[in-house]
């Protein structure tokens, strides 16, 4: 199984810029690569997908509603992989608990469906104040 652990939530300020982590170790029950992804949820709130990446390679996938202000990448490490999320601009919509996910494989290519991922971590919280 891949087992997620977010980092680098945190209070931020409108405007600025967050940045989270999340060490992914671990396999899948199948394929050597799989779908990574950030989700997001507020409070009173449903899910929301951020950002999803391909642990074999290609572009990340970004939700709409928040593409012009977020870049997600990932990188191999000696445990599993590590993938990174960054927005800019802050807004106060924009607080919420950040969760990092994987699949199991096979889903490729990656989108922000929430039935595709399998592994969840325990979430980082982001409060932002004005």
């Amino acid at each position: 199984q891949v087992r997620p652990v977010e980092s680098g939530g945190g209070s931020m300020e409108a405007g600025g810029t967050l940045s989270v982590s999340c060490a992914a170790s671990g396999s899948t029950s199948g394929d050597a690569d799989y779908c990574l992804a950030w989700f997001r949820r507020a409070p009173g709130k449903d899910y929301e997908g951020v950002a999803a990446i391909y642990t074999g390679g290609g572009d990340p996938y970004y939700a709409e509603s928040v593409k012009v202000r977020v870049a997600a990448s990932q990188i191999a490490t000696e445990t599993g992989r590590t993938l990174y999320l960054q927005m800019i601009g802050l807004k106060s919509e924009d607080a919420a608990m950040y969760y990092c996910a994987a699949d199991d494989g096979g889903n490729y290519p990656c989108r922000l469906d929430i039935d595709d991922y399998k592994y969840w971590g325990q979430g980082t919280q982001v409060t932002i104040s004005p």
